[in-house]
């Protein structure tokens, strides 16, 4: 039985990994594959901290980038100015997330069906999107406006319902502001990184009574494959959205949702 729950977390985290950084909702997949395997972490605690893997990544990946920009903070405008709007961006989810956190533990996360609606509307409004959004007009993901950065920070917390996408959310309303496809995926990376730090840190001090020796192992082993598995994600995915958009990731949501709500319907 604990090889078997070791295996669904390696699983769990692999899907993390391979999930979190596009706009397909890692959290709603995570929450639905859980369901149908049967694993259920205490507080739903194992699906946001091994979010924390793939902030790592992130880290990783843009680990350069980062450092130029706060080295340059003191002296350079322009850094401080992307430093203040990825902040600006963040209070919004502070917020929210404080106020309807247990909201969202204990009823939205509980709710599959809600997970496959949401998966399958917010894969029809990618879709969409991609084709309509306005002509770009901020192809620079370090020189967003301050009240743009805002204004995705505010559709962000739309994807505190599960099943929206945290990326999906900020990399449609980053679209419809006039961000170019390579610009709203940079944003959404460089938001996530406070967005999902404040997450598992808060949701850590929630749930620090009901962890375990037993649950920290599942988590150890879903936070290592996320890691690994983001990496290779973050690389990749940029590149792909730049040349061939975000249909894609509509459609499989699309997919995704109906399959979920088919295994519902005959009761798995």
């Amino acid at each position: 039985m604990e090889n078997s729950t070791t295996l669904i977390a390696a699983f769990l985290g692999l899907l993390e990994g391979l999930t979190e950084f596009i706009p397909v909702s890692s959290t709603g997949h995570l929450l639905v594959a859980g369901h149908f395997l049967g694993f259920e972490s205490a507080g739903r605690t194992f699906e946001v901290v091994i979010q924390l893997g793939a902030v790592l990544a992130i880290l990783t990946v843009y680990s350069t980038r980062l450092w130029a920009v706060f080295s340059a903070a003191p002296h350079d405008p322009q850094a401080r100015r992307f430093i203040l709007s990825v902040l600006v961006a963040f209070l919004p989810a502070v917020f929210v997330g404080v106020l309807a956190h247990d909201f969202i533990k204990t009823v939205l996360f509980e709710t599959p069906l809600l997970i496959a609606v949401m998966l399958i509307l917010g894969g029809i409004v990618l879709v969409v999107v991609d084709r309509i959004a306005p002509p770009t007009t901020e192809p620079d993901a370090m020189r967003f406006p301050l009240p743009m950065a805002l204004k995705i920070g505010a559709i962000q917390c739309l994807a505190m319902v599960p099943g929206v996408s945290r990326s999906g959310a900020t990399i449609v309303g980053a679209l419809m502001l006039g961000a170019s496809k390579r610009a709203a995926a940079e944003f959404s990376f460089f938001l996530s990184m406070p967005t999902m730090a404040g997450a598992f840190a808060y949701d850590f001090y929630k749930n620090r009574d009901v962890l375990d020796a037993s649950a920290m192992g599942e988590i150890a082993v879903g936070f290592v494959l996320a890691f690994i598995t983001a990496v290779v994600v973050v690389r990749w995915v940029l590149d792909y959205v730049g040349r061939y958009g975000y249909a894609l990731f509509g459609w499989w949501r699309i997919l995704v949702g109906g399959v979920v709500i088919l295994g519902l319907w005959a009761g798995l």
